[in-house]
C-alpha cells in the first residue's frame, strides 16, 4: 500500500481530492489529520501555481518522509490580465470567504459584456518525496464568468463559472459530473498516470 499525504487545509479541496483518487487502488492518501505531528507553516509566495504546488509538496514531503501531493489552483480572468490568479483564495483579502471573492470578481467585470467575459480555471499538482520534487500536473478548463453567481455546490469561483460547452455552472453540476471535467481531475488523472508508471520505483 503506497501513503501519500495530502498538503491542504482546504476540507473542500481536500474532499474533492480524496473523492477523485477514492477508486486509485493500493493507494492510501493521508491528511494532516491522520499524522500525529504538527504540519510545516508554508507561505504561497510564488508567482505561478507551479511555483506554489512545488513549494508546498517538497516542504510536506520533508516534514512527511515520504510521498506528499500539494495543489494549487485557482481562477484566471482574461480581461483581468490572469487575475486573481495565485491570489483566487485570498483576492478580497486574507481569510477571504468564497462570497467575499466572487463579490468582488463581479465587481470587477460589471461592465464587461459576455463575450469578453472568458476565464479558465487552472490546477496544478506537484509530487515529491522526501523533499524532492518529481513532477507536476496541470489541468486547465475554460469558461465564462456570468453576471451572478448560481448553484449551491462546489466551492470557490464555481457559482459564476460556466465551462466550455456547458450551460450549466461548476456549482450547479453534481460532484459526479463537476469530477468528470474539472481541472483538477484533470490534473490528478495525469498524477494516477504517472504513479502507475513509476509506481515500483516510488
Amino acid at each position: 500500500m503506497l501513503k501519500i499525504l495530502l498538503a491542504t487545509h482546504n476540507k473542500k479541496k481536500r474532499a474533492e481530492i480524496k473523492s477523485l483518487l477514492k477508486n486509485f487502488k493500493d493507494i492510501e492518501i493521508l491528511n494532516f489529520d491522520d499524522i500525529t505531528i504538527d504540519p510545516p507553516q508554508v507561505v504561497e509566495d510564488g508567482k505561478t501555481f507551479r511555483q506554489n504546488a512545488i513549494k508546498k509538496a517538497v516542504i510536506t514531503s520533508k516534514f512527511f518522509g515520504g510521498l506528499a501531493i500539494a495543489d494549487d489552483s485557482g481562477l484566471e480572468v482574461d480581461v483581468l490580465g490572469g487575475k486573481p490568479g495565485v491570489r483566487s483564495s485570498r483576492f478580497s483579502r486574507t481569510n477571504a470567504t468564497d462570497e467575499e471573492n466572487n463579490e468582488k470578481l463581479l465587481k470587477l467585470l460589471e461592465k464587461v459584456p459576455g463575450k469578453k467575459r472568458k476565464a479558465q480555471f487552472v490546477c496544478c499538482i506537484a509530487l515529491a518525496k522526501n523533499g524532492v520534487m518529481l513532477e507536476t500536473f496541470t489541468g486547465t478548463v475554460r469558461g465564462d464568468i456570468l453576471a451572478s453567481p448560481r448553484g449551491k455546490n462546489g466551492f470557490g469561483y464555481d457559482p459564476v463559472f460556466v465551462p466550455q460547452s456547458f450551460e450549466k455552472t461548476f456549482a450547479e453540476m453534481t460532484a459526479l459530473h463537476k469530477n468528470r471535467i474539472s481541472h483538477r481531475a484533470q490534473a490528478l488523472k495525469q498524477l494516477k498516470e504517472f504513479i502507475e508508471e513509476h509506481r515500483a520505483a516510488l
